[in-house]
């Protein structure tokens, strides 16, 4: 088998290259055609599979061409790799294998391990809120191991192939030395990520404002926080820059609306209307479980220029405050048209000299 592949080296060349390239520039399109738009995480396993393959045999074809002797017979013979294969190879495909294990193991204990840890009873966390915790910590944990088993299988393969991994480590030392003043920033990234997710300050889902940018957590981890505001911007917030962060979905939300009225209208009677339109909104097949307490008047917050504020407040599940805010809004125009109470625009009287209410 060998033989036949020294032979056809070129061409194996060849054809492994172009397949290589094909799929670096047609990869996405590849994908969608062979799974039917519904990509999936064994698709994307085989895939990258065929790729790691691709690229194998295109470096086992050069190495065939280049290492030949002086008399331009392969200096890599059957022989040579079943003696390499015997004395060194089994040992390298079980590390590889050994590390495979690992990982599988990882993958299913790690969010075990950590949903009946963040099940714990917390005060005031709702179901929701454990689950975005636990989602969050097991894409950190996950990402951290995940590295550390790559680094393992490396450091392990190359002690295998009698490469000496002091000078690499050696190396990393210097080169941290030398970046040291560079790194103190991700430095202070990673420690400020821990204390993030030891405290729990918001987790993947919440809606929150980080570091000047207020979005929806869509990825944290020790070293940045990854944010997507209403425009579809997505920001990416270094850990360490956040000063304060502000979770708008943390336990529950708030409804916290004025409503504005004339300042001919009956207040008590505006009142009444407004704690109606609440409670018949609450008893509402549709809304009433989002509701933890039925919004009512808190109290008259001001005394505008042009009209009378009344403060009205509730608390709903969290992240549902912009959605009754919302339908409270349409609902309480509605009835004020019905009810004949007006809601101001803003308005200026101005008088030439005459008190008011003077002809």
């Amino acid at each position: 088998m060998w033989d036949w592949f020294n032979a056809n080296a070129v061409w194996i060349l060849v054809i492994a290259s172009v397949l290589v390239l094909l799929l670096l520039l047609f990869n996405d399109r590849i994908r969608k055609y062979f799974s039917r738009g519904k990509p999936s995480a064994g698709a994307n396993a085989f895939f990258w599979l065929v790729e790691g393959l691709a690229f194998a045999v295109m470096v086992l074809a050069f190495i065939s061409m280049t290492a030949s002797g002086g008399d331009g017979e392969s200096l890599i013979t059957t022989d040579s790799l079943r003696q390499w294969f015997l004395n060194q190879g089994i040992r390298i495909i079980i590390m590889i294998l050994v590390g495979v294990v690992l990982w599988i193991v990882l993958r299913r204990t790690i969010p075990t391990l950590v949903t009946r840890i963040t099940a714990r009873p917390q005060s005031g966390e709702s179901p929701e809120g454990l689950k975005k915790r636990a989602d969050t910590l097991q894409g950190v944990f996950l990402g951290l191991g995940r590295i550390i088993i790559i680094l393992l299988v490396v450091f392990m393969v190359l002690s295998e192939l009698n490469v000496p991994i002091g000078p690499i480590l050696a190396g990393f030392g210097i080169a941290g030395v030398a970046v040291g003043f560079g790194a103190q920033y991700l430095i202070r990234d990673l420690i400020a990520g821990v204390f993030i997710l030891m405290e729990n300050q918001y987790r993947v889902g919440d809606v929150a404002a980080v570091g000047g940018v207020t979005g929806l957590v869509e990825e944290v981890n020790l070293r940045k926080t990854v944010l997507r505001d209403l425009d579809g911007v997505v920001h990416h917030v270094p850990n360490g820059e956040i000063r304060i962060a502000s979770n708008y979905s943390r336990h529950f939300s708030r409804v916290n609306l004025n409503v504005t009225v004339a300042y001919n209208t009956d207040l008590d009677r505006a009142i009444n209307v407004i704690n109606s339109v609440c409670q018949e909104m609450a008893c509402d097949e549709s809304w009433k479980s989002v509701f933890r307490t039925v919004p009512r008047v808190l109290r008259v917050d001001k005394l505008g220029d042009s009209g009378i504020d009344i403060k009205v407040v509730g608390e709903v599940k969290p992240m549902e405050q912009w959605n009754v805010m919302g339908e409270l809004r349409l609902r309480l125009k509605r009835t004020f048209d019905k009810e004949g109470i007006e809601m101001p625009y803003p308005h200026v009287k101005v008088y030439f000299g005459n008190k008011p209410g003077a002809m």
